[in-house]
């Protein structure tokens, strides 16, 4: 089979032949200790020489600026602060003013007429003669569409109040407000259901 059916045997073989090389390079350093370390740098480069920066020109501090002419002078001939008021910020005229919003505070949701539309009556519960009054709490979302609906008080029938639930969750509602604002809020809405 040679050494082509196995692997492992060349893998051994560069092992040694990695070993041998290292050993080699080894014995051919003649202190022994110099193979890792990094070689000292010239002194020459370590430090190089600059010109010396040039003096500071004579002045009285600052450089570039100059006095203005008409500038106050204090005491020892300095220039000196002068405080000024900066000019008065305009203000807008009393009729060009937005006034204050007129609706404060908060707002129930109420449902729009012509997307409410009441439920259809249960053939079942109307063959067995049921009716009554569901309560049904409806979570309505800033947009008008409701979250979530809960049964407050059920009619006694449950074809009933599952009719009243799944009409009140296709219903669009006018959002409640709150200083003027869509917010989220809740609305129990009464659902009568009569055979006359």
């Amino acid at each position: 089979m040679g050494l082509r059916g196995r692997p492992w045997l060349w893998i051994a073989l560069a092992f040694f032949a990695g070993l041998a090389l290292f050993a080699f390079v080894l014995m051919r350093d003649k202190d022994g200790n110099d193979f890792y370390r990094a070689e000292a740098p010239d002194s020459e480069a370590a430090s190089p020489d600059y010109a010396p920066l040039p003096a500071p020109l004579p002045g009285d501090g600052a450089v570039g600026l100059s006095r203005p002419v008409d500038a106050p002078e204090g005491p020892d001939g300095d220039a000196q602060l002068v405080e000024t008021r900066p000019p008065p910020v305009p203000t807008m005229p009393r009729a060009a003013q937005r006034p204050a919003p007129a609706t404060a505070g908060y707002v129930d949701p109420q449902p729009i007429a012509n997307q409410s539309p009441a439920p259809e009556y249960p053939v079942r519960a109307l063959r067995r003669g049921e009716q009554g009054v569901v309560n049904v709490r409806a979570a309505i979302g800033p947009d008008g569409v409701p979250t979530s609906v809960s049964l407050v008080s059920g009619s006694g029938s449950r074809d009933l109040d599952r009719a009243a639930l799944d009409a009140v969750k296709r219903w669009r509602f006018r959002p409640a407000s709150e200083n003027g604002r869509p917010t989220v809020g809740n609305v129990v809405v009464p659902i009568e259901f009569s055979r006359q």
